[in-house]
């Protein structure tokens, strides 16, 4: 079989692929042939927008911060230690992935609600209410987007190699030196990916804030929200937030292009 030959798309497959590369595409063109880029600028520099911004910005990454704390470990445990239901807890890992934003806010509510199992302790306590507050939005971000960074540093360290721990070891590292000194440095480029995936699904959740931390300007307004709002209001504010979003969304898969989108 000659080259060409091989290099020859069959029809019945180039058409639908055609058809699903503009069914992608062309939504994206048309917020961008609609963007209104004569007064882009000023709206840029709208009081709303930069303080959704900066909303945005903060929230997503303390949410990051909070699911590296936490989704770091996770993932070292259920790629490095045997332990009876780990499958268990892997599914359970990853069950925000496929669970319903809205879902994820209502189940948020009904722990840390007032009323709610760990919400009426907090509050009865410390005098903590969480929803429809900043740090309500936070966790709704961390909730949503950890199962990212868990998967992506569990597939690091089951790919590492683990014959440099057990050299550690053999010298007599102890298990927090050598995660210290030896697992995390292997395993960092895929904890990078993972939190650059992490930051960019907190910053675009909107069912789960919207539920759980509610949509309050300056509070928990954050960008996806915003166009929600502006959608009702002024349909060009709402294509401007959404040009922000598509912005920081083609910066994050240019940043992970040689992991994710590089051809073999």
């Amino acid at each position: 079989m000659t080259a060409r030959a091989r290099r020859r798309v069959p029809a019945p497959l180039l058409i639908p692929a055609g058809l699903g590369l503009l069914f992608l595409v062309l939504p994206l063109a048309g917020l961008l042939i609609r963007a209104p880029w004569t007064t882009l600028p000023q709206r840029l520099t709208e009081p709303g927008v930069l303080t959704a911004l900066r909303l945005s910005l903060q929230t997503a990454t303390t949410a990051t911060i909070l699911c590296l704390v936490l989704g770091v470990p996770l993932a070292w445990l259920l790629a490095r230690v045997e332990f009876p239901g780990r499958r268990v807890v892997r599914a359970l890992v990853t069950v925000p992935l496929v669970l319903p934003p809205v879902v994820g806010g209502v189940a948020l509510l009904l722990v840390f609600g007032r009323r709610g199992i760990v919400g009426q302790w907090l509050d009865a306590a410390f005098g903590i209410t969480i929803p429809f507050t900043t740090t309500g939005v936070v966790l709704a971000e961390a909730f949503v987007a950890m199962p990212f960074l868990v998967i992506a540093v569990e597939g690091a360290l089951r790919g590492a190699d683990t014959r440099f721990e057990e050299a550690a070891a053999t010298l007599g590292a102890g298990r927090w030196t050598t995660f210290t000194h030896i697992t995390l440095p292997l395993v960092a480029p895929g904890i990078a990916a993972g939190a650059v995936l992490c930051w960019a699904r907190a910053l675009g959740e909107f069912g789960a804030t919207i539920t759980f931390a509610g949509n309050f300007p300056g509070r928990t307004q954050t960008m996806p929200l915003a166009v929600y709002l502006a959608l009702e209001t002024d349909l060009q504010a709402a294509i401007v937030l959404s040009l922000i979003l598509l912005v920081v969304s083609v910066a994050i898969l240019a940043s992970l292009r040689d992991r994710w989108i590089a051809s073999p």
